[in-house]
């Protein structure tokens, strides 16, 4: 960690009550622990804005019975390039596919592909989990 830097906030009384049980829920030893990942979230999300390299995971359930959709799967995927890193594909019941796709490149990109994917027929439900690749981030 570089060097720390004290820092005060002013808060209402309500707002902070709220966010220590929020934290508390979440097991954070202190506030500060969870400023920082707060601050964190924040900075991923201008990097997704920008549109620079950032990593992704995509969540798909869907139904393997529907007609060309796995093929239509992985022919996107195989579009994709090199943003798509590796996948992995659960079988949950006789009808649902869990699948998790795991992808880098530029924000914007992975969004699209993301919502390509999303948008077949067949896919129940899916969601797209974007975070940076880490260089920035301390």
């Amino acid at each position: 960690m570089g060097d720390l830097v004290r820092t005060g906030l002013s808060l209402e009384q309500d707002l902070l009550s709220r966010f220590d049980q929020a934290i508390g829920r979440k097991h954070y030893q202190n506030r500060s622990e969870a400023i920082r990942d707060l601050i964190r979230d924040y900075l991923v999300a201008e990097e997704v804005d920008k549109n620079v390299d950032v990593v992704g995971t995509l969540t798909l359930i869907y139904d393997h019975h529907r007609p060309n959709l796995t093929e239509k799967l992985v022919e996107a995927q195989h579009r994709a390039g090199g943003k798509v890193l590796a996948a992995t594909h659960v079988h949950l019941d006789h009808h649902n596919c869990l699948e998790v796709i795991i992808m880098k490149g530029r924000g914007g990109d992975l969004k699209d592909l993301a919502n390509g994917l999303l948008s077949l027929r067949g896919v129940k439900h899916g969601q797209l989990v974007i975070t940076s690749t880490g260089k920035n981030l301390k």
